[in-house]
């Protein structure tokens, strides 16, 4: 029986039989600006506009679902803005009445520059009471202590989320219908405590002050979890924890355990109580790079899949061997390298490499097939269409 893409991907994440294997990839915001007409200021700085693009890629390439990764805006926005400069190369700059100003490239990720200067707290003068969640893609970027906006206003803990913040969702969710899964993002409490400090400072503060450093993700993971079970509660199918940083790359298995296990077990645990229908609403953790030494650890975290999946040589992940070792625990989205692969190969070559992935991932079920990380601006189309008639030539998979 034919299933659409929310009814296949909510059967893969519960590792249960699927008509064929369900396609979904993570697309960078500058692959949005070059495949789609919405302009860098509409995508960055309007619900609408990310909504869009995300709705149009999804129905372009036929992919299962959609992932929404940045937070819903504030419709009155442009009440901050001075002036909208166009650059010859199709970027934007918006220059703020209050002096700050975000470049946004055509093909890349909007960078806020604030009219003093961009500064980070120093370890010292953090005090975890202050933070509860802190979004670096919200307007005016990351400020200590973090409020919405450009207007200085503390956030009330009881009331902290603007009702625009799910904007985006909404809108996505009104224009896909019962037909498409609909998955959020938040930010792991490890990766806000990078964001805020910087990465080698916070990654030199876990060894200096381990103390405060676990009172700062106490406090991120309070937030956290208000805002992943918020957006479980808007209707979302899934919620993805970006931690990005918390692979080999960065940190060691002991300090996986010590400092990122604990807040991505309470955040898994809480989103799981939320349930839509008999089901819980599944949770996955996005983790970059070489993640092969720690897969058990992630699963510790009480997760329902893994994300990304780098292989060599962006990462560390086998597949067969990640398959045997945790793969009747937890769904795989991932393992398409999105560089050497999606970016460097022929359509014909990345069909024959998605058809590889197909057999090792899909047997018992719980694999969506999906580039590895986030899809660069400039893979060819073609290639990620490749990944759609990968999945519907290989047909259904034997359990």
């Amino acid at each position: 029986m034919a299933m659409n893409g929310k009814e296949r991907i909510a059967a893969a994440m519960r590792r249960e039989p699927v008509d064929r294997v369900p396609v979904m990839c993570q697309l960078s915001m500058g692959h949005y600006l070059l495949n789609t007409d919405v302009s860098p200021v509409d995508l960055w700085f309007t619900s609408e506009g990310f909504a869009r693009a995300a709705v149009t890629l999804q129905r372009r390439y036929e992919f299962d679902g959609i992932l929404i990764n940045l937070p819903g805006r504030d419709p009155r926005w442009m009440r901050h803005v001075d002036r909208i400069e166009a650059a010859g190369d199709g970027g934007q700059t918006v220059h703020f009445r209050c002096g700050d100003r975000a470049d946004c490239p055509a093909d890349d990720n909007v960078q806020h520059t604030r009219a003093g200067g961009n500064r980070r707290p120093t370890l010292d003068r953090i005090e975890p009471d202050e933070l509860f969640y802190d979004d670096p893609h919200c307007l005016g970027g990351l400020k200590y202590p973090f409020y919405f906006g450009l207007e200085p206003r503390r956030p009330d803990r009881g009331d902290y989320w603007p009702d625009y913040f799910f904007r985006t969702i909404d809108r996505v969710l009104e224009e896909v219908g019962p037909s498409v899964s609909v998955h959020s993002e938040v930010f792991s409490p490890w990766t806000q405590l990078l964001e805020l400090l910087g990465y080698e400072e916070a990654l030199l503060a876990t060894l200096d002050d381990p103390g405060k450093c676990h009172a700062i993700l106490e406090a991120y993971t309070r937030g956290t979890v208000d805002l992943a079970v918020r957006q479980a509660r808007r209707g979302v199918d899934a919620v993805l924890i970006s931690s990005a940083f918390a692979g080999a790359g960065f940190i060691s298995p002991r300090q996986y355990e010590q400092f990122v296990l604990p807040a991505e077990r309470e955040v898994a645990a809480r989103v799981k109580d939320q349930r839509v229908k008999e089901h819980s609403v599944p949770v996955y953790t996005h983790t970059c790079g070489e993640i092969g030494d720690r897969l058990e650890m992630m699963v510790a975290t009480g997760i329902d899949g893994i994300d990304t999946l780098d292989p060599p040589p962006l990462g560390s992940v086998d597949l067969e061997d990640a398959k045997r070792r945790v793969g009747d625990r937890v769904f795989f989205k991932g393992n398409v390298d999105p560089v050497h692969t999606l970016l460097k190969k022929s359509s014909r070559q990345v069909l024959d490499d998605a058809t590889w992935r197909l057999q090792v991932g899909s047997p018992g079920g719980g694999y969506i097939l999906s580039s590895a990380c986030s899809v660069s601006p400039r893979v060819p189309p073609e290639n990620l269409a490749a990944l759609v008639e990968a999945s519907r030539a290989f047909g259904t998979p034997v359990r």
